[in-house]
């Protein structure tokens, strides 16, 4: 059985051999959290803690994403567990909350109240571990939460809440956790708090700045003002001081902890810069109050009012920031509302007849369960139909506009909206393995990945804060030396102020207006919108590589079995050259090709049915010792003959001489883009069958298309020759960019080949021989319709088996970086010009200045406004000559 295993995995194009005893003990498991990361400000929090979390013993991949405020870990659970991660995320200073560990087992998490001591607590997991099938459990009793893990093959929620109600005490009541909940929860804190907060300083702050700036200009309010309360010292600074006292330590304290905690671990981040521009400000106007109070001769210049302002500013820019950054993950909230919050669950006799509706939350549905859905309601879950037909609107989960008809016998996705008639399902995938949750995973997944320009980011993030610490304090000595030596003009120095304090004011302009958010947000806010438009339109792209890589590509290759073609081969001829009955003859076929899962081989079983009639209980001959041959055919033993269908490499492999007149059959088969056949019987070549898959309606479109964007367009196939040059011609690609008969190591070869001529290569295939050349293409396409290997193997997985999505794929990787560059462009422009205009390089010429509170409503404006152009990508709108082509009709059921 090892041995077959490892030829099997070899057959489709990867190595593989098996491991000794001692190898796998100590062979690394691997097993994915999520973690909600609460505290982050920017792009320095997010590469320290990344970096803090790397270095733990047992930790294979960290990424932290300072846009989702997430960190999701590949960890080896014999090593370190979930609650020791948790642990080093406080250690740096932040909290974190566990979304999810992505372990094999199946979890669900319910809330039981009536549990008020740890006697409750063992009679619960006494009940629950007593069901077959239930793996661990673990009881939080602050939150009365209950998480259980369990194979859902074996039992499910309802079991569980069955056990816990009817437990010897009886007092307990258990329901769905209200999961899923917490993330939204925390944003829409976090979002109340910073309002609050804004609120609280304009409350402060609007007196403050009206003391200093507009009550001074009013006769009577001006002279009460300035009545002095002690020496130099005035009521309206003292009112000035007493009001951004509470701005500057109760509202700002935000910034004080958040600077602390960055500090005590060795890191500075924006809440450093804050906090150290506006302290020199509020600190120095307490030093110039106090010299005033104690001088007769003193006369005080006070920036209350700037350290006021520049709280409530960068407050305001925080809250903006947070309502923005919300909006580019509406895609995720989307997906999941699809699922519907009840289900109605049949109970069934023996003949299959109902004796009983329940409604049920749908989160309590367990494998093989019945479910009703009736017209205009939504499918539960992934499951079968055993009864009635209706029109299926899959477009939310596919993209497909128009109603697919859904029968007894058909698959239906949870999620999809039941249009016209009344359906029993039986449940096959539930929880966290229907397509729904995994199309959910998927995004999440690909909004954490970091593009490689990311890294660019990262880098700079490392030393921004520092140098523009020292830039600020270089600046306030370099203008300070200038006028404590006359460099410049008395004139230039404002009434109000001297040399020492416009040097400090330039001083803390410049810490205030460097803003290394914008720089952080610049790629994560663009990818997450990008991705979110990808999945709402039926591309899911796995993540910031896959769209950068996408956007470069200039060479297709392209597999013809289901992604050229239709991928529903028919029988459309058969010749037979020795004396044989036509039944018999596709008897021995079938018995052979029913083994085999290939489209060509389900086509020759199917037709064989047709040939058998209407006959019951309709049973194959046995076959033994079959072998399938990736790219090539199979052979079996039946009936005591040896069965070989295949192509004519395989003929020639096994020595099987062939006629002319199945040289001429095969050709002329061959020229009419068919797919030829042969059947060999005890070694001798019996026929050939003609098969025929029909090309795709779009292909030739979308291969012109791809043309006149200038990617060149190749097919490398298993297939022969004739049918491979034959569909070239149809769809417009030159006989020099077809590779036919090609096994699934050659397509992978092929693929390295273009590469090292410098072509960024994607590759577009649906079938597992294509697993191995779409993980060596620099993007792997998958169409949606093909098998599990493939979609795992792919970097972009195309829920539609419509071609038009790959150029789809291409042009939103593209528009989403062309966003992105936009975005650096912005956010390095920024404070490329703002930093030195902040210094005063424009003053000596134009008297131009920036006040530190202009330069903090700049800082707050340049993180929000690359949020909202990251958002701008929600307009996106395929190419316009896609809508040409959905014009014309050309579509693919």
């Amino acid at each position: 059985m090892d041995e077959m295993i490892r030829e099997t995995i070899e057959d489709v194009g990867f190595q593989a051999n098996k491991l000794s005893e001692e190898e796998m003990h100590h062979e690394k498991s691997s097993q994915v959290c999520r973690i909600q990361v609460n505290g982050m400000t920017c792009t320095s929090c997010s590469t320290t803690l990344e970096s803090a979390l790397q270095v733990i013993p047992g930790v294979q991949k960290a990424r932290v994403a300072l846009a989702t405020q997430e960190a999701e870990i590949c960890y080896d659970p014999k090593i370190v567990e979930c609650n020791q991660l948790l642990e080093a995320i406080g250690n740096t200073g932040f909290e974190g909350i566990l979304i999810s560990t992505g372990g094999d087992s199946s979890q669900i998490l319910l809330k039981v109240d009536g549990v008020d001591t740890e006697n409750c607590v063992k009679l619960i997991q006494n009940s629950l571990l007593a069901i077959q099938g239930v793996q661990e459990i673990d009881f939080d009793l602050q939150l009365k939460k209950l998480s259980v893990s369990y194979t859902a093959d074996v039992t499910g929620p309802r079991d569980f809440i069955r056990a816990i109600e009817s437990t010897e005490s009886g007092c307990f009541k258990a329901c769905i956790f209200p999961q899923g909940r917490e993330r939204e929860e925390h944003r829409q804190h976090e979002i109340r708090q910073y309002h609050k907060a804004f609120i609280w300083s304009l409350v402060f702050t609007i007196p403050v700045v009206f003391t200093s700036m507009v009550f001074m200009y009013i006769p009577g309010l001006k002279d009460v003002l300035e009545t002095k309360v002690a020496n130099m010292l005035t009521v309206g600074q003292v009112l000035r001081w007493a009001l951004s006292t509470p701005v500057q330590f109760i509202i700002g304290q935000k910034f004080y902890v958040g600077a602390y905690v960055a500090l005590s671990h060795g890191y500075a981040n924006m809440d450093v810069l804050i906090a150290l521009g506006t302290n020199a400000a509020y600190f120095y106007s307490v030093y110039s109050v106090l010299r005033a109070a104690t001088s007769p001769t003193f006369k005080a210049s006070d920036f209350f009012e700037t350290s006021s302002m520049l709280i409530s500013f960068i407050l305001l820019g925080k809250y903006l920031e947070v309502l923005a950054r919300g909006k580019t993950s509406e895609a995720i909230a989307k997906l999941m509302d699809l699922a519907p919050k009840t289900a109605t669950l049949l109970t069934l006799d023996d003949k299959g007849n109902v004796v009983n509706e329940e409604e049920v939350d749908s989160r309590l549905i367990q494998k093989n369960d019945v479910i009703k859905t009736i017209p205009g309601s939504k499918v539960a879950c992934d499951g079968l139909v055993i009864r009635g037909q209706s029109h299926i609107n899959e477009s939310m989960i596919t993209g497909e506009s128009r109603p697919v008809t859904r029968k007894t016998g058909d698959m239906v996705i949870g999620g999809t909206l039941n249009e016209n008639g009344v359906l029993h399902i039986k449940a096959t995938r539930v929880g966290s393995e229907t397509a729904l949750s995994q199309i959910v995973r998927l995004v999440e997944s690909a909004q954490m990945a970091k593009a490689p320009v990311q890294r660019f980011a990262d880098h700079i993030s490392k030393y921004f804060v520092p140098i523009v610490i020292a830039l600020s304090f270089c600046t306030w000595v370099s203008w300070f030396l200038a006028g404590t030596f006359n460099a410049y003009p008395r004139t230039w120095i404002p009434s109000s102020m001297d040399s020492f304090e416009l040097a400090l004011q330039f001083g803390i302009s410049v810490m205030v207006v460097a803003c290394p958010c914008a720089l952080g947000l610049a790629t994560p806010t663009a990818i997450m919108v990008g991705t979110g438009v990808g999945a709402s339109l039926g591309v899911l792209i796995k993540g910031g590589q896959a769209l950068e890589s996408a956007q470069e590509v200039n060479c297709i290759v392209f597999d013809k079995t289901g992604t050229l073609t239709i991928g529903k081969p028919m029988v459309v001829n058969t010749r037979i050259f020795k004396t044989m009955v036509p039944q018999e003859f596709y008897e021995l076929i079938a018995a052979a090709e029913g083994n085999s899962d290939h489209p060509l081989a389900k086509a020759i079983v199917e037709y064989a049915k047709k040939l058998r009639g209407s006959e019951e209980n309709l049973a194959w001959p046995e076959a033994s010792d079959f072998e399938s041959i990736t790219g090539h055919g199979v052979k079996a033993i039946i009936c005591n003959k040896e069965v070989i269908l295949g192509n004519k490499s395989l003929m020639v492999e096994q020595g099987i001489a062939i006629p002319v007149e199945a040289e001429e059959a095969l050709a002329e088969t061959e020229g009419q883009a068919q797919t030829g056949i042969l059947v060999s019987i005890d070694k001798e070549l019996i026929g050939v069958l003609s098969v025929s898959d029909l090309l795709k309606p779009e292909a030739p479109e979308v291969i012109s298309i791809l043309k006149s964007m200038n990617v060149e367009s190749m097919i490398v196939t298993g297939d022969n020759w004739g049918t491979a040059n034959a569909i070239a011609k149809q769809v417009g690609i030159e006989r020099k960019n077809v590779v036919a008969e090609a096994k699934p190591e050659q397509k992978a070869e092929k693929v390295k080949e273009l590469q090292d001529l410098g072509k960024v290569v994607a590759m577009v295939g649906d079938g597992v021989n294509d697993s191995p050349a779409l993980v060596a293409a620099d993007v792997g396409i998958a169409i949606g319709a093909g098998t599990d290997i493939a979609i795992e193997a792919a970097d972009i997985v195309l829920m539609k088996s419509s071609l038009k999505d790959v150029i789809t794929a291409i042009d939103l990787s593209k528009k989403t970086f062309q966003r992105i560059h936009l975005n650096y462009f912005w956010a390095l422009g920024y404070n490329l010009l703002g930093i030195p205009i902040a210094a005063g390089v424009l003053f000596p010429s134009t008297h131009f200045r920036l006040p530190p509170w202009i330069a903090g409503v700049a800082m707050a404006a340049s993180s929000v406004s690359v949020v909202c152009s990251s958002l701008l990508l929600k307009n996106y709108k395929k190419p316009k000559k896609l809508n040409t082509l959905d014009l014309q009709g050309i579509t693919v059921e």
